[in-house]
C-alpha cells in the first residue's frame, strides 16, 4: 500500500508592509534605472503598470520603460480637459519610443453627464472634478495590478521629502517611485543625454502640467508646482491620496470606463 504524501500547503503572500520593507532594504542603494528594472521583474512586486500624465517630466520614465520592458502597460488618464499640446505629445512619444501598450482611461460618459454635464465642475469644486475625471478612473484601471510606477520625487515638496522607492498604497497594492531621489538636474541630464523630446509647454513656462483650466505658467523663482490650482490650498489631484485617505467623489458616481486604446 502506497504511503500518502502530505501535499504542500499554499500560504498567503507575505504581508504587503513586510514586502515593501524588504524591497526598500534590498534596493536602497540602487540607482533609479536599476530600481525600475528590478521592479518590473521582481516576483515580490507582481503585475506592474506605469501611470503617466505625459507631462513635463514624464518622458524620463517612459524612456526607461521603453528600454527595459517595452511591453509594460502604460495607463494614460484623459480627463478631456488636457492641453492640446499634451495630447499631441502623447502621440509623438508613443511613436518615438515605440510604446505599444498605452491604455487611455477616463471617466464613464454616464458619470460625466450626471456630475459635470456642462464641464464647469472644476470652477466650483476642484476636488470633485479631480475625483470624477482622474482618481476614480485610475482606481478602476489599477484594480488588476499589484503595483504601479509613479514619477514622484522627494524634491517636489515637504509631503514627499521622505519618499521611498516602494510604498504601501492599499492592503493589496504597492506604489513604486524609481525617481524618488532624483533632483531637477538629474532629470535634465537624462533628457539631454538621451536626446528626448520635451513637452512643448515647458518652453512656455509650464514646469508642471495638468489640466488646462487648472494649470498656469510659473514665473522665475516660483515653486515648479505653483501653477497647479493657483490661489487654492489644493496641491494634489488625488491619485496619490487613495490608500488610507479620503478621496472626495460623488456618492452616485458610477464606475468609470476603461478605453483601451493603443497609441
Amino acid at each position: 500500500m502506497k504511503k500518502l504524501v502530505k501535499q504542500d500547503v499554499i500560504t498567503p503572500r507575505t504581508d504587503i508592509a513586510q514586502r515593501v520593507a524588504g524591497l526598500n532594504a534590498r534596493y536602497r542603494h540602487h540607482a533609479a534605472t536599476a530600481v525600475m528594472e528590478r521592479a518590473l521583474k521582481d516576483a515580490e512586486v507582481g503585475n506592474v503598470a506605469l501611470v503617466s500624465s505625459f507631462g513635463a517630466e514624464s518622458v524620463v520614465l517612459l524612456h526607461m520603460v521603453s528600454v527595459i520592458a517595452p511591453g509594460t502597460p502604460v495607463l494614460f488618464i484623459d480627463t478631456q480637459m488636457l492641453f492640446a499640446e499634451t495630447l499631441a505629445y502623447q502621440q509623438d512619444l508613443a511613436k518615438r519610443l515605440n510604446l505599444t501598450q498605452i491604455h487611455t482611461i477616463g471617466a464613464a460618459p454616464a458619470a460625466l453627464a450626471l456630475d459635470d454635464p456642462d464641464g464647469t465642475l472644476h470652477r466650483v469644486n476642484t476636488d470633485a472634478c479631480c475625483a470624477l475625471r482622474k482618481t476614480q478612473p485610475l482606481e478602476n484601471a489599477l484594480s488588476g495590478y499589484d503595483a504601479w510606477i509613479t514619477g514622484r520625487k522627494r524634491y517636489q515638496g515637504s509631503t514627499r521629502a521622505a519618499l521611498d522607492f516602494f510604498e504601501v498604497e492599499t492592503p493589496t497594492r504597492i506604489k513604486i517611485n524609481p525617481l524618488a531621489h532624483w533632483g531637477r538636474e538629474d532629470l535634465e541630464e537624462y533628457i539631454v543625454q538621451n536626446r528626448l523630446p520635451r513637452h512643448p509647454l515647458v518652453a512656455k513656462g509650464y514646469p508642471s502640467i495638468g489640466c488646462a483650466p487648472c494649470t498656469s505658467p510659473v514665473a522665475p523663482g516660483e515653486d515648479p508646482r505653483a501653477g497647479r490650482w493657483r490661489g487654492a490650498a489644493k496641491t494634489e489631484c488625488g491619485i496619490h491620496l487613495i490608500g488610507g485617505k479620503m478621496v472626495r467623489t460623488s456618492a452616485h458616481t458610477p464606475p468609470a470606463s476603461t478605453k483601451e486604446k493603443v497609441a
